[in-house]
C-alpha cells in the first residue's frame, strides 16, 4: 500500500522502469487516447444524423466536425467577417468571433503544406498538442513541484495518468482547442518557474489567442514576483522584467475583445457575441453562478453554491497545492476563480476544467495507495464513457454542449 505512485502507475500500465521519462509519459498518453478513441468508436455507431454528420459517421468525421469543431472549421475555411450578424430584434447572433484563431491558423498552415484537409488535420493537431502538453506537465511537477515530488516519487507521472484520463480528455484528441491551452498553460507556468519571463511573454501572448484564460495568469505572475520578493530574491531587473510580463499577460487576456470591436467596428463585439451563446443574457461576473444555483435546487441553491466554493477553496488551500509551487498553486485558485468570475455554469464546465490540471497533482498527491489511484482512474473512464455518450453524441434537434 506504500509504493511509489512511480512503481503503481508504471505496475498497472505495464512500462518497463528503464524506460525514459518522456517515453513513460507518451506511453501513458497513448494509452489513454486510445481508451478515448475506442469509445468515441462505440458511441460514434449510436451517432444519429445531424447538422455536422451523417449517421454513424466515421472516426475522423466525428472527432473533426461536431459542436464547436464546425465553428473552427469555418475560421480554418473562410476567416473571419469583418461585420456581426444581428437578429430581427437587433441582437448579434452566434458567429465565430466567439472562437480564438490560433488553432485554426495552425491547422491551415498545415494543409497549406500536406493539402491533408480539416478532417485529417485539425483532430491530428490537437492529438500532437496533447502530448506536448503531458511530456511539459510531468516536467513542471517535477521541478517546480520538487517539494511534492520529494515526498511522492511519482507524482509526475501519476498526473499525466489522471490528466489523461479526466472525464473530458477525449477532447485532446478533437478539433477543439483544449490540447493546445493545456499545451500553453503548462509551458507558461513551466517557463516562468524557471524564470524565463520573456519566453513566457510570447507563451502568454499564444495563450490569448488561443482560448479565453490568458488573464488568470496575471495573478499567476503576480504571486511569482511577491514569492520571489519574499524569499529575498527578486533583483530590480528581474522586478521590471515581471512588470513587463503582467502587462504582457493583461494584454494577452484583452487582446481578442479588443481585435473584434476593431475590426467589426462594434463596441463590445465579443462581449455581445458571447450573449448570443447565453440565450442573450448579459455577460456579467458571478452572477451567472448564482442564477444557475436558484434553477437548478431553488433558495437552497446559493448555499448550495457556497459549500461548493468552499470545497473548491479548500482543494486548492490544502498543503499538498502549497508543495506544487507558488506557479501551479496560483494557477488553481486564479483560474478556478476566473471561471466562476467569467463562465455561465452549464455541461461545458466538465470540459473547462480539464485546464485545472495542478489539482490532478493533488488529488494523485493525496496517497501512494495504488488502490487509490486504480479507482481514480476506473471512475475517470468511467466518466469519459458519460461525457461521450451524454454530451459529445447528439440527439438532434437540440443537446447539452460538451
Amino acid at each position: 500500500m506504500t509504493t511509489s505512485l512511480a512503481a503503481a502507475s508504471r505496475a498497472r500500465l505495464a512500462l518497463p522502469a528503464t524506460w525514459p521519462w518522456w517515453a513513460q509519459v507518451l506511453a501513458v498518453y497513448a494509452l489513454a487516447r486510445g481508451v478515448s478513441a475506442g469509445i468515441l468508436l462505440v458511441v460514434a455507431r449510436a451517432q444519429e444524423a445531424n447538422l455536422w454528420t451523417d449517421a454513424a459517421p466515421s472516426y475522423t468525421a466525428y472527432v473533426a466536425r461536431m459542436w464547436d469543431a464546425s465553428w473552427y472549421e469555418q475560421i480554418y475555411a473562410s476567416g473571419y467577417p469583418d461585420t456581426l450578424p444581428v437578429g430581427a430584434d437587433g441582437a448579434v447572433q452566434q458567429n465565430v468571433w466567439a472562437f480564438f484563431p490560433l488553432f485554426p491558423a495552425l491547422v491551415r498552415a498545415l494543409d497549406a503544406v500536406t493539402g491533408l484537409g480539416w478532417d485529417v488535420l485539425a483532430p491530428t493537431v490537437a492529438l500532437v498538442c496533447g502530448a506536448g502538453a503531458a511530456l511539459v506537465i510531468h516536467r513542471l511537477v517535477a521541478t517546480a513541484g520538487a517539494a511534492a515530488v520529494a515526498r511522492r516519487p511519482g507524482l509526475p507521472l501519476a498526473t499525466v495518468l489522471l490528466v489523461s484520463v479526466f472525464p473530458s480528455s477525449p477532447v485532446l484528441q478533437v478539433a477543439y482547442t483544449e490540447s493546445l491551452a493545456l499545451l500553453l498553460v503548462a509551458a507558461a507556468l513551466l517557463l516562468l518557474a524557471r524564470r524565463r519571463y520573456g519566453w513566457a511573454a510570447l507563451v502568454i501572448v499564444l495563450l490569448g489567442l488561443s482560448r479565453a484564460v490568458a488573464l488568470p495568469m496575471a495573478a499567476v505572475v503576480v504571486w511569482h514576483g511577491v514569492v520571489r520578493w519574499r524569499r529575498g530574491g527578486l533583483a530590480a531587473a528581474d522586478a521590471a522584467r515581471l512588470g513587463a510580463l503582467l502587462v504582457a499577460s493583461l494584454a494577452a487576456g484583452l487582446v481578442w475583445p479588443w481585435l473584434c470591436t476593431v475590426v467589426t467596428g462594434v463596441h463590445q463585439g465579443y462581449f455581445r457575441t458571447q450573449e448570443a451563446w447565453r440565450g442573450g443574457a448579459e455577460v456579467v461576473p458571478f452572477v451567472p453562478w448564482v442564477d444557475v444555483s436558484r434553477w437548478l435546487a431553488g433558495d437552497a441553491g446559493p448555499w448550495l453554491l457556497v459549500l461548493v466554493l468552499l470545497a473548491a477553496a479548500a482543494l486548492v488551500l490544502n498543503p499538498v497545492a502549497a508543495r506544487l509551487g507558488p506557479e501551479m498553486h496560483a494557477w488553481s485558485g486564479a483560474y478556478l476563480a476566473y471561471l466562476v468570475a467569467a463562465v455561465q455554469p452549464g455541461t461545458s464546465l466538465v470540459r473547462f476544467l480539464l485546464l485545472a490540471f495542478p489539482l490532478a497533482a493533488v488529488t494523485a498527491g493525496w496517497t501512494r495507495s495504488r488502490a487509490w489511484l486504480g479507482a481514480v482512474v476506473v471512475a475517470s473512464v468511467a466518466g469519459q464513457a458519460w461525457w461521450v455518450w451524454s454530451l459529445w453524441r447528439l440527439v438532434p434537434p437540440s443537446g447539452w454542449p460538451p
